[in-house]
């Protein structure tokens, strides 16, 4: 963290866009903001600033298995047997190889305009299943990717302990995923060693799935932290006729009876929700995590964001698998997916004159936020986490304002992102990060070594 000077000629504050401004950033956050200010000499010079997004589901190590499971089977593909490539590769990573995969992803989060992740972390243990003898190793390895590349970072331990709903035993490919609840209470203590050198480090929870704990166990671990709960929820229609079998309930319908759901929450993909659920998730003010590349990559379907939006529904969007890291392109294809099933356009934003840019930016910087439990925006307190996009690209050419954002979302590709500041530091420039060269010839020879194992 550090103390800067920014003077942009157009900023995107939380009030609207505003000319010439000045952000006074000490120790990494921001102190101070004048309109219409004076340029003075030592200013870092932005032509167009908007807020860092948050990324708000990211399981880091699978960028290292990105497009390794485009090839079709036999019996035809799903989520399900990608999920069996899936264990065969977390089970050939050690701790190094595994922060190396991680920096790679967040070094790209970093060039398409992320600037915290919300890691939902589920790798604890050896491929034995046996506990390192630092019960959060690779939690501290995952803070030390977020600090060698300097994304934000919200950590988020992943409780699994059953393979299915009902208690049931986990498969052996999941032994290193799996903890009891006092194993899983020591693990964060340890995690929330790991994380203090980062300074602004959140550390919240994860129950996996409904498959993954009982009843019993969720009640349990929610007393765990005072920070975020994440939790996977409804994303395949296999999961929904399951939890049905054993409790007669949706599984969202199962949560909301049987845990208090609040603000802290965010509940991520809940694809398959009836509009009962829909109206649980928007009273609750808990948010919805939407992940579009995955959810598309993994043929999930597509969650009923039209009337979700309509009711004023919390939203973020996250990275999730990692096949492809962009925070324009997910918001871009979240639009897009609503717009094929409704064989319309600019069907998310209401209202005569809105920008669906501007209205897609704005939900899913201030979801990601409050899912990370940060603040959001370019605003005073929070974190100067700054992105410039590129006034000289040719999807930017004769526009300003909102028409900024919405060619950024659908007319641009990653070159619009121009720099990105974390706490006040810069870490891309010309849309390169600091450590490119190094961080992706690290990550290449883990990949020869990985996948030639």
């Amino acid at each position: 963290m550090t103390d800067v000077q920014f003077w942009i000629e157009h900023a995107l504050l939380p009030q609207g866009w505003a000319r010439n401004v000045r952000l006074q950033v000490c120790a990494g956050r921001i102190a101070a903001i004048t309109a219409d200010a004076a340029r003075s000499e030592g200013d870092v010079h932005l032509k167009i600033g908007v807020p860092g997004l948050g990324n708000l589901h990211s399981h880091a190590f699978q960028r290292g298995m990105a497009g390794l499971a485009e090839i079709g089977g036999a019996s035809g593909d799903s989520f399900w047997s990608w999920r069996e490539l899936m264990y065969t590769f977390l089970h050939r990573l050690d701790p190094d190889s595994f922060q190396a995969i991680a920096e790679q992803a967040y070094m790209e989060m970093l060039e398409a305009g992320f600037t915290r992740v919300g890691e939902f972390h589920y790798l604890h243990h050896q491929p034995n299943g046996v506990a390192y003898d630092q019960p959060a190793e690779m939690s501290a390895r995952v803070a030390a990717a977020a600090q060698a590349t300097g994304l934000g970072l919200t950590l988020l331990p992943v409780f699994y302990a059953h393979a299915d709903f009902g208690g049931a035993p986990p498969n052996p490919a999941q032994r290193r995923l799996i903890h009891d609840v006092d194993g899983f209470a020591r693990l964060l203590d340890d995690a929330g060693r790991a994380l203090a050198p980062l300074g602004d480090a959140v550390l919240g929870i994860a129950p996996h799935s409904l498959r993954a704990v009982t009843p019993d166990e969720l009640t349990a671990l929610v007393p765990l932290t005072r920070g975020p709960i994440h939790i996977h929820i409804a994303e395949q229609t296999r999961e929904v006729d399951a939890c049905l079998a054993w409790s007669g309930q949706r599984p969202v319908q199962w949560l909301y009876a049987h845990a208090e759901v609040d603000a802290r929450w965010c509940l991520v993909h809940a694809t398959h929700v009836d509009a009962g659920e829909v109206a649980a998730m928007v009273a609750s003010q808990a948010v919805v995590g939407l992940c579009p590349i995955t959810e598309a990559n993994l043929g999930d379907g597509l969650f009923p964001m039209q009337a979700f939006a309509q009711a004023g529904g919390r939203f973020g969007v996250g990275s999730d698998s990692n096949v492809l890291i962009d925070a324009a392109e997910e918001l871009r294809l979240l639009e897009y997916g609503q717009r094929l099933v409704a064989r319309g356009r600019n069907v998310l934003a209401r209202g005569e004159g809105v920008s669906s840019g501007r209205w897609l930016f704005d939900g899913a910087l201030h979801g990601a936020a409050q899912a990370l439990r940060v603040q959001a925006g370019l605003a005073v307190g929070a974190s100067a986490d700054v992105v410039e996009l590129d006034h000289a690209h040719e999807a930017m050419a004769a526009r300003g304002d909102d028409a900024w954002l919405d060619s950024w979302l659908f007319a641009a590709r990653r070159g619009a992102v121009k720099a990105v500041w974390r706490a006040g530091r810069q870490v891309v420039s010309e849309g390169r990060h600091h450590q490119r060269d190094a961080i992706a010839a690290r990550y290449a020879a883990t990949l020869a070594k990985v996948l030639g194992a």
